[in-house]
This record gives C-alpha cells, sequence and structure tokens, in this order.
C-alpha cells in the first residue's frame, strides 16, 4: 500500500498543474455502484472493499470516506497509511477538503468517474479558499496500477419481450413524449441499466449485474447506442437495426456529445417512428426551435456534461430513472416467479443446512433449543464456513428454472461477523459456522423473469434472551412497514420510522435505508425511490408497481447481527374512506421463507403481529409446496406451524 500511494504521489508532483490532493471515487465511468474488476480502482487503492467510498490522497495524508454499512468492515480492512472519515459522523469530504488543504490548492479528479452534481457541489465548496478541481486527462491510478485487469469482450444479449413486456419501440415512443414535454432535443444516457432496459440488452460486463458498459443518447428522430463492437453479433446488430439504433464505438460516446451539442449528429440508421415523436417529418428541435440537452446531473459523469454548453442543458433526473422503478405487468408477474423459485432454494438451503449442523456439530437444530454438543466431526464430516454454505446455497438456486447467477455477492456471516453489514467472505480467511451463535445471509439472484434479495437470520443452538428481544424487535419493525397503508405522494423517508420504532423504543438503531427498489432481471438496488432516514429519500414518492425492499436489522459490533428483507410491491389500497380523494397505497409481499419462530419473543409480539406471521407462513406452504420433495415439505410445516393459539 505504501508504495501505491508513493506512486500516486509522484505523478501528482509531477502533474502540471502539480495537485495538492487527487480524488479516487468507487465509481466508473457510469457512476455505477458496482463496477468491473477493472473499475475497482479505490479498492487498489485503499485496499477497502465495500461497495461505497471515496478516497482521498494528499501529499502527506490519505483518508477513506464510507458510510454507516461498512465502519467495521474498513476498520478491519485499512492499512496504518489509512484514515476512516465516518461518514454522518466525521467532517464531510467537501468541507474537510476546504478546512484542511491550503488556499488556491488544486484537486484532482478523473472527470469520466465524478457525476455533475458531485463536481459542482464540491467547486462550490472549494471555491471559498480559491481551491480549484484539476481534470486530469489520464486516470493516475490506472497508470499506477500495472496489473489492471483487461477489459472483458462479453458479448451483448436481446432480452426478449416476453421478459420485458414493453417493446423498444414503445420505449423510445414515451421517451421522446417526455423529451418533448420537456422542450428538449435529445438525452445522454449513461447509467448501465437505464441502457439495458431502454433497449431491451443485457451482459455479463459487471459481476452480479446483467449489464453491458455502453452509453446511449437519444434524439427527436435517432437513438445511438456505444459499445465495443466486438460485443455486438450479426444477429443482435440486425435487432439494432431494426429497431432504428445506431451501433457506434463506445469511445466516439465524446465526440457524439460535441456534435450533439451543435445539432450536428445524424443517425445512419433507418429512423424509426420519427412521426411518432413529432407528427411528422421534422424533428422536434426544427418545429420549435428547441435547442437543450437532457442531463442526469446524478449519474451523468463530468467528463459528457463539459463538451454541452451548460446554458442549453436541461439538468434533471433521467426519466427512464422512473420508467424503469414502475414495473409493467409482465414484469410484476416475472418478479412473482422469480421469488417463489428463489424461496424454494432458501426452504431447500435451510432443510440441508439444518441437518448439517445437526449432524456435525452436534446443534440442537433450527427448531429445538438447547446447547449444542460440541459433537467432534468425523474425518469424513463436512466443515461448515461461510463460503462453502453459501455455495451450497447458490447451487439450490442454480438448479432452478431461468438462473443467470447471483445479484450480488452473498453475505453469509456468523457471529461477529454478521454485525458487519455488508460482510463478504473469503474462503481463506471466513469463519467456520459455530451452533452457539446467530447465523446471517442475505443474498439474492438474477433469474430471466426478475431479480431477487432476501435475508434470513437463524440460531441452531439456544439464542439468549437478548438476541431473542432483539430479533424480535427488528421483526416487528418489518411487520409494521410492510403492512403500512398511506396515501399517494408519501416518500421513503416518511415510512422508514415505521421500522425502526420497534428498535428505538428499546434504544437501538441501525445504520443503513430500510428499502430499497428492485430491478427486473436488472441491478439489485435500483432508484430513484427508497426508503431511508437519508433526505434523498424525500425527493421521488412511492407508486404503485414500484418495487421495494424492507429489511430493518440490528447490529452488535463484535457480538452479531440481525436483519430480515422481503421484497414489495406498491399496490393500490382498498380503503374504507379516501381522504381528500388522494388515493392509498400498501404493500403486497413477494418473498417466501419462514422466519425462525425459535428466535422470536411471542411476548414482544401484538395479536395482529401473530396473526400476519401466521397468515403469511401459511401462504409460504401453499405457495412453495409444488417446488419441494416430501422431506422438504415436512420441514417447512413444521417451520410454519401456527403460533400464539
Amino acid at each position: 500500500m505504501s508504495e501505491i500511494l508513493a506512486s500516486l504521489r509522484s505523478l501528482m508532483a509531477s502533474h502540471s498543474p502539480p495537485l495538492d490532493a487527487l480524488v479516487v471515487p468507487s465509481e466508473d465511468y457510469h457512476q455505477s455502484e458496482y463496477v468491473s474488476a477493472r473499475d475497482k480502482r479505490r479498492e487498489f487503492v485503499s485496499g477497502f472493499t465495500g461497495s461505497a467510498g471515496l478516497a482521498l490522497v494528499t501529499k502527506k495524508d490519505a483518508r477513506l470516506w464510507t458510510d454507516g454499512r461498512y465502519f467495521l468492515q474498513a476498520t478491519q480492512q485499512l492499512s496504518v497509511e489509512w484514515t476512516l472519515m465516518r461518514m454522518g459522523e466525521d467532517p464531510g469530504f467537501d468541507a474537510w477538503v476546504a478546512d484542511n488543504l491550503p488556499v488556491e490548492a488544486a484537486i484532482g479528479i478523473d472527470p469520466w468517474c465524478v457525476s455533475v452534481d458531485t463536481a459542482q457541489r464540491w467547486q462550490l465548496t472549494f471555491a471559498k479558499k480559491q481551491q480549484k478541481l484539476v481534470q486530469t486527462e489520464t486516470n493516475l491510478v490506472d497508470e499506477v496500477w500495472k496489473s489492471r485487469p483487461p477489459a472483458e469482450i462479453n458479448p451483448v444479449v436481446v432480452h426478449p419481450i416476453e421478459f420485458t413486456g414493453c417493446s423498444v419501440a414503445q420505449k423510445l415512443k414515451d421517451l421522446r413524449a417526455k423529451l418533448k414535454n420537456e422542450k428538449t432535443r435529445g438525452i445522454v444516457v449513461t447509467t448501465l441499466d437505464e441502457v439495458a432496459w431502454l433497449y431491451n440488452i443485457r451482459g455479463t460486463d459487471v459481476s452480479y449485474c446483467p449489464v453491458v458498459h455502453a452509453f446511449a443518447i437519444i434524439t427527436s428522430n435517432s437513438a445511438f447506442l456505444y459499445v465495443d463492437k466486438k460485443k455486438v453479433s450479426a444477429e443482435t446488430n440486425r435487432y439494432m437495426e431494426e429497431n432504428g439504433i445506431d451501433v457506434r464505438d463506445y469511445a466516439d460516446v465524446s465526440s457524439d456529445v460535441v456534435l450533439l451539442a451543435s445539432d450536428q449528429l445524424d443517425s445512419t440508421s433507418e429512423v424509426k417512428g420519427t412521426d411518432t415523436a413529432t407528427g411528422n417529418g421534422t424533428t422536434e428541435a426544427e418545429g420549435n426551435n428547441i435547442d437543450r440537452i437532457w442531463v442526469d446531473p446524478g449519474s451523468c459523469c463530468y467528463a459528457l456534461y463539459s463538451k454541452l454548453n451548460s446554458e442549453k442543458v436541461h439538468m434533471q433526473q433521467s426519466p427512464l430513472a422512473l420508467a424503469k422503478a414502475l414495473k409493467n405487468p409482465v414484469e410484476l408477474d416475472g418478479l412473482k416467479k422469480a421469488h417463489v423459485r428463489d424461496g424454494a432454494a432458501v426452504v431447500q438451503y435451510l432443510v440441508w443446512l439444518d441437518k448439517q449442523m445437526q449432524e456435525s456439530y452436534g446443534a440442537s437444530g433450527y427448531f429445538l433449543e438447547g446447547q449444542s454438543a460440541n459433537k467432534k466431526k468425523d474425518l469424513g464430516a463436512i466443515k461448515l464456513t461461510e463460503v462453502t454454505v453459501s455455495d451450497k446455497l447458490e447451487g439450490f438456486r442454480a438448479s432452478k428454472e431461468h438462473f443467470r447467477g447471483l445479484s450480488f455477492p452473498t453475505i453469509s456471516s456468523v457471529g461477529p461477523n454478521a454485525a458487519i453489514i455488508h460482510y463478504s467472505p473469503h474462503a481463506e480467511t471466513c469463519a467456520e459456522l459455530n451452533p452457539d451463535s446467530i447465523y446471517l445471509f442475505d443474498s439474492g439472484a438474477q433469474y430471466l423473469d426478475g431479480t431477487t434479495d432476501i435475508t434470513r437470520t437463524v440460531h441452531f443452538g439456544n439464542p439468549s434472551t437478548h438476541e431473542k428481544a432483539s430479533y424480535t424487535a427488528v421483526l416487528k419493525g418489518h411487520i409494521a412497514l410492510g403492512n403500512a397503508c398511506f396515501p399517494n405522494g408519501t416518500n421513503g423517508h416518511a415510512l422508514d420510522i415505521l421500522a425502526r420504532i420497534p428498535l428505538w423504543k428499546d434504544g437501538l438503531d441501525y445504520r443503513h435505508g430500510t428499502g430499497h427498489g428492485i430491478g427486473s432481471y436488472l441491478n439489485v438496488h435500483e432508484g430513484p425511490h427508497l426508503i431511508s432516514f437519508r433526505p434523498h429519500a424525500r425527493n421521488v414518492p412511492l407508486q404503485a408497481s414500484m418495487t421495494v425492499t424492507d429489511e430493518p436489522g440490528y447490529y452488535e459490533d463484535g457480538n452479531f447481527g440481525i436483519r430480515l428483507e422481503n421484497v414489495l410491491i406498491v399496490k393500490e389500497a382498498d380503503t374504507k374512506f379516501n381522504f381528500g380523494d388522494k388515493g392509498y397505497l400498501s404493500f403486497e409481499h413477494i418473498t417466501w421463507a419462514p422466519y425462525q419462530t425459535k428466535m422470536i419473543d411471542l411476548t414482544l409480539l401484538g395479536p395482529e403481529e401473530i396473526n400476519w406471521l401466521n397468515i403469511y407462513h401459511g401462504r409460504c406452504r401453499d405457495i412453495l409446496a409444488p417446488y419441494l420433495d416430501e422431506s422438504e415439505m415436512a420441514w417447512l410445516n413444521n417451520a410454519t406451524e401456527t403460533i400464539g393459539v
């Protein structure tokens, strides 16, 4: 790590102008949350492997900012050269730079890896001391990173209409209507899942996310895809031509944005649906003298924005973000079916794990309480580690129809590791399962018809009174949010408190948001909506046909962690009254797997909560029965027995 920092500082000193600091963000050119191996620059520089964080290297200092999900992990992974900055507790990045770097300091950024919003916010803060952002022509980390993985050539795959439920032609028509409504003549689309969703394509360029490294530009009468052409087969190319999409080289987006700015960007493909955009053969720009380009400041990189005339940019969230979040009936049906198969895989996993814990470790098991027998394993007995058991879970999922891989690295965590919110086990260092400790697994899969995400927390021995009380408080919050009924226009910031109140009553809390959208065979974390205490959860109200997770938790550093997570669909609610004619919304659970009743302190649940749990467990039995064999079904019947009567 010292050598990397020394090499970077040498490049910073020789840069013109010399740099007082270098920013190394987590994001790639598309502001992605999850990035390919060759784009993990912040991880390479700092050694911190979490998905969120910002590194700053100065002449004498190295600091890493990350959020509450990763405080414990970062503490363990950062070397002595690095200082951890806890977001929400320590000074923020831009405030720290303004206060600690000299007047007129030069702060280097790769403008491809920083969003417009972020760059402009930093510029505003830094200007107070005449500090300035300097756009480097090359990424300095890449120059130091001698073993940087090469770019992979993975095929662009067309995602069939049977799964998307909406044609490219219709999506382009809807998008152009939005462009017209906002008096814009084009849009630059930089977010990978938006490009994939708009053009009904998928790929394997980023682990766990079925996306393609690509940009898109759509104008009133043209559509472009910027991608490595070696990834596009003759068949896929024909599909693009049939939909009026002009395929260009990935690097061409830079020069084409310049052409777009001067209204000289022309398509070589046959134009499809021109009259649907404007009603005639003229472009909207010609018809109404419209000359603005739509850019999403939260996701568009500063490099592309800098090539536009800032006075002619329409800065607003991409219209594709909400369109993608509002699932059509085919997508909703696919998501429900995917979650049923996924739930069956989770139950099969729990059946297998319960048996192994009893046979190999003398555990009392999933149903019974009691101290483990501390059975000495036979030489032939299976050694259960966080990695080997998560591999087994992946195997159960892989046997299901339409499986295409995991949707994120499985969080398989025992005891103290479960307190690391986004823990990622590695074969060389992971823990062995322990019948006397809590086991938390947060996992999901990519299926052609939907993306899944589920968390369950279990104990195969004798949970303590405190562990049970904590689990029950998390469950109460989980049920309270899932049962919420609320008027149209309500955002996730307003609902977040419902999941926390049972924990707050005991002086407990958790440092992460409570819910995120989920894609339709796309990214497992999908906006623009979310359920969170963070202010930006106010930006978008929840709407019918959105998906969102419900995942409160509680974590004690060095001891244990608890989280419960289901995926919900927002739906219209049938209420007795309709105050203000607003219309009301509620949630539908589509995740099916039991909650461990052994972990529940029934004295802490009210009659309505017990009734909800019994109904949910009954539905688990009915829905999963066709996917389980006789012994698995017997286990599930036991796991979902009626309680509290």
